[in-house]
């Protein structure tokens, strides 16, 4: 939190930059990514120095702090890892068959990012101009448990609607399985297996039925494609071993399991979206919201509005959500009509993994 408050107190757009590398780093230790915060803490050094990282985020340093432009740029070097494009740094990135650097602050990995920045910055820059596709995988942890309790509040088949989509991967959440002590649901030989996905108090046990899978994104991507799955791979964060195995399973279930996505801003997604009688018309995203800007968030929310409106106790609506609480954590909320009931379900970290539901979660 230091970081960001020297980031709202002002100083040059180098020094505001820097301390937001900073901020990006920590938050990756503290979720599991030790490589990333010490890549990120010596990229901020580098820029103050005028090192590469000056040069490839020249004319982006009065981004957002929401637009996670060191996302941004580490996402465009790991793909040239993955590509065979950076092999200096392939050798220290796990997820490209490399070592992991076992000195302390990971020189060695430093070095060769340094190297792929400085050799290559025109291909890394083009990353810059694209928000993450993380697709994050273990986010349907959340949205499983969701289901759950919908179901068991009315045992109706669901439709399932996503903004902010991606590739579509969480449109396929029923298709996961969730193991553990606090509750289990899914098939043990799903492809995705979401361990230690679940945590507190469980979710209602039962089944799920999706019967429509929907999901717009303003540059979706093709799941199936050599390049959409490239994008994907290259925002898992190269040392965590589990994600990318997610996501790896998570690509083989859109294989076989059809999902209907459209290049379109979550506003037509919306004016797209009718209830229908029999189901649950379920709304959903996942770290999306930090995105959009005021105009397109309260757009989002009369939307919501109008879709709550038309509910009937035969065509229901439910939004739910996993989004970042300015009081720290990710709440799980789930509000739905008729009536509008809004409850906060859980709470999870911003990979979703685990989600602590019930009392744990307040």
């Amino acid at each position: 939190m230091t970081g960001v408050r020297s980031w709202e107190r002002g100083g040059s757009a180098l020094e505001r930059t820097a301390a937001l590398l900073r901020v990006q780093g920590a938050a990756c230790r503290d979720i599991g990514s030790p490589l990333y915060g010490d890549l990120l803490a010596h990229a901020a050094d580098d820029l103050l120095a005028g090192g590469p990282v000056a040069s490839v985020l020249a004319g982006h340093l009065d981004s957002r702090p929401a637009s996670v432009l060191a996302l941004r740029m580490l996402g465009g070097a790991h793909a040239l890892a993955l590509s065979g494009q950076a092999p200096e740094l392939a050798a220290w990135y796990p997820s490209a068959g490399g070592a992991t650097d076992q000195e302390p602050g990971s020189p060695r990995a430093w070095s060769a990012l340094r190297q792929t920045l400085a050799g290559q910055p025109d291909a890394i820059r083009e990353w810059l101009n694209w928000p993450p596709q993380t697709n994050e995988v273990g986010r349907a942890a959340a949205l499983i448990g969701g289901l759950l309790y919908l179901t068991a509040r009315a045992s109706l088949p669901a439709r399932l609607v996503e903004v902010g989509a991606s590739a579509g991967l969480n449109l396929r959440a029923d298709q996961f399985f969730v193991p553990g002590d606090a509750g289990t649901y899914g098939d043990p030989d799903s492809p995705v297996v979401l361990s230690h996905g679940w945590q507190g108090a469980a979710p209602p046990a039962g089944p799920v039925e999706v019967i429509s899978r929907v999901g717009g994104d303003i540059a979706p991507i093709d799941p199936a494609s050599p390049a959409g799955r490239l994008r994907l791979t290259a925002y898992v964060w190269p040392d965590q071993a589990d994600r990318l195995a997610r996501l790896r399973g998570a690509l083989a279930v859109a294989e076989r399991v059809p999902a209907e996505l459209r290049a379109e801003p979550a506003t037509a997604t919306l004016a797209r979206t009718e209830l229908a009688d029999g189901t649950w018309t379920v709304l959903w995203h996942s770290i999306f919201r930090q995105y959009l800007t005021q105009e397109q968030r309260a757009e989002l929310a009369d939307g919501v509005a109008r879709l709550g409106a038309a509910a009937t106790p035969r065509a229901r609506f439910a939004y739910l959500y996993l989004e970042q609480s300015r009081a720290g954590g990710c709440p799980v909320t789930l509000t739905t009509w008729p009536g509008g009931s809004t409850e906060i379900l859980g709470a999870a970290s911003p990979h979703g993994i685990p989600v602590r539901w019930g009392s744990l979660a307040r």
